[in-house]
């Protein structure tokens, strides 16, 4: 089975002049309404990532990709954004100084990059994890970065299938966090098969996975842009 190229570049947040020129209409306001300076530079990080690597892939000028959002399953524009006319599918997350794309043609794909931080675990895990899973995670030593684990693999997983949190988590089961990522049983209206999950390198502090709905071997190649 031939193997899928899969290409994830990461980006830390700026805010250039150049970046928000090619920013369109409806993507202005959007920036706009940001009230933070530091999410006004992941916005707008991220739509430049995601034009100039597009771009490259697609042999397009950044000036002239212009992304849908509608969602597959409502109808609605709130979905990831979509080069129409193209079989390139990308993702797009950010969090604290990461800015992440995942890019693949031919398939679906969905990434997601946590920061670890000193939230409630114990109430969120009630909420994102399966029983089994709250069970490994309490014998883990780092808790914390166990449950980020688990979150960027689900959410990854959803992004992908473009359900995003609108479907529940706690009806995925995904492999343990010191286990290779994969989708270990996943129950209800929103799961697919098949999926590949991998977990990505965002460094120190934080978590990221990002998910493909294919049955083919992944081949990852991580940058910095």
């Amino acid at each position: 089975m031939p193997v899928l190229e899969c290409a994830v570049h990461w980006a830390r947040p700026v805010d250039e002049p150049e970046m928000r020129a090619l920013l369109d209409e409806g993507e202005r306001v959007r920036y706009d309404r940001f009230l933070r300076a530091e999410d006004k530079a992941r916005f707008v990080t991220g739509r430049h990532l995601a034009r100039t690597v597009l771009a490259g892939a697609a042999g397009l000028a950044p000036e002239s990709i212009r992304f849908t959002t509608g969602c597959p399953h409502c109808g609605g524009t709130h979905g990831k954004p979509r080069l129409p006319g193209s079989d390139l599918d990308f993702s797009l997350s950010h969090s604290g100084d990461r800015v992440v794309l995942v890019l693949a043609e031919g398939a679906e794909v969905g990434v997601d990059v946590e920061r670890e931080s000193d939230r409630d675990i114990d109430r969120l895990a009630e909420m994102v994890l399966t029983a089994a899973e709250r069970d490994a995670l309490t014998a883990m030593d780092d808790r914390r970065r166990g449950f980020h684990t688990y979150w960027s693999r689900k959410e990854a997983l959803l992004k992908a299938t473009g359900h995003g949190l609108a479907a529940p988590m706690t009806s995925i089961h995904v492999s343990a966090p010191d286990e290779p990522a994969a989708v270990v049983a996943w129950d209800g209206e929103a799961a697919v098969s098949p999926v590949r999950l991998t977990d990505l390198t965002p460094g120190p502090g934080y978590a990221a996975a990002a998910a493909v709905l294919t049955d083919r071997p992944l081949k990852v190649t991580e940058v910095m842009c």
